[in-house]
């Protein structure tokens, strides 16, 4: 019984702590954000790319149902307050095992695109050795694999190290179940996505696109499935979106390292 109550208080410390962190994060990350403005497409992309982007289809109007402006933000808080809960001492292990495995913060933090373009600060576990060069995608690493710690390695495969994102569904800044959000940087998926509307929807944690591929997608490819995800947007099928990843999680399906289209990338060298 003693022993019980003492996991709980650290379990509840670490909770408490894990909170004001993410309260810190400055409350706006969109000074000189190009994707607020009509020419961002001009300021991220090569010429090549950007002229491709202006000839994509206009996006279509995007109008959320009853159950994507009302009732999902409900479930999302709900869902990540009862996660942060019950996965407490799951944290604690992973936040000891990243401390032995690699001392430096437990957390990385990242600016990502959010809902309608605006940026976020966005949290994982570190997986990565702090001598990792920040803001830049695993794909455009080379040799990603020198980068990772041996704790990471199994973080990322069993997807772990995304758990804190929980904090990030707690505070409105993603969902459980929507395309995933974009680096800063990412100018090539964000102008893909917007001929979907898929970048006016929350980013999640898991969706349509990552249960359909995740690192393999090539960027149009993954664009189309979070496009796909926002016509069909509705409680059934957040459902089968979510249990659809927990299988796959399962089956540790779609993770490649190295990042988007990694797989079409080796299968072209073999």
């Amino acid at each position: 019984m003693i022993t019980a109550t003492f996991i709980t208080l650290i379990c509840l410390f670490i909770l408490l702590k894990g909170v004001a962190f993410i309260k810190k994060d400055p409350v706006d990350v969109n000074d000189q954000n190009p994707y607020l403005f009509p020419q961002y497409i001009d300021s991220l992309l090569d010429p090549a790319m950007a002229q491709a982007a202006r000839n994509m289809p206009v996006k279509p109007d995007y109008e959320p149902s009853f159950y994507a402006a009302h009732v999902k933000p409900l479930l999302d808080m709900g869902l990540s307050f009862v996660g942060i809960l019950l996965l407490s001492p799951v944290f604690l292990v992973i936040v000891v095992a990243i401390l032995v495995d690699d001392p430096g913060p437990i957390f990385f933090k990242q600016k990502r695109v959010g809902k309608e373009k605006t940026f976020f600060l966005l949290h994982k576990f570190r997986s990565m050795k702090m001598s990792t060069p920040h803001d830049v995608p695993t794909h455009q690493l080379s040799n990603p694999d020198q980068y990772i710690t041996r704790v990471g390695k199994f973080l990322r495969k069993t997807s772990l190290d995304e758990l804190p994102q929980i904090w990030d569904i707690f505070r409105g800044k993603m969902s459980v179940i929507g395309p995933r959000p974009a680096l800063w940087n990412q100018a090539d998926l964000v102008a893909q996505r917007e001929q979907y509307a898929a970048n006016d929807v929350m980013p999640g944690l898991t969706g349509w696109a990552q249960i359909n591929g995740r690192d393999e997608l090539e960027i149009p490819v993954k664009a189309k499935f979070d496009g796909e995800y926002v016509a069909r947007q509705s409680f059934w099928f957040d459902c089968k979106c979510f249990w659809d990843t927990v299988l796959s999680v399962l089956k540790h399906e779609g993770v490649v390292e190295g990042g988007t289209g990694e797989l079409h990338k080796q299968e072209q060298f073999k």
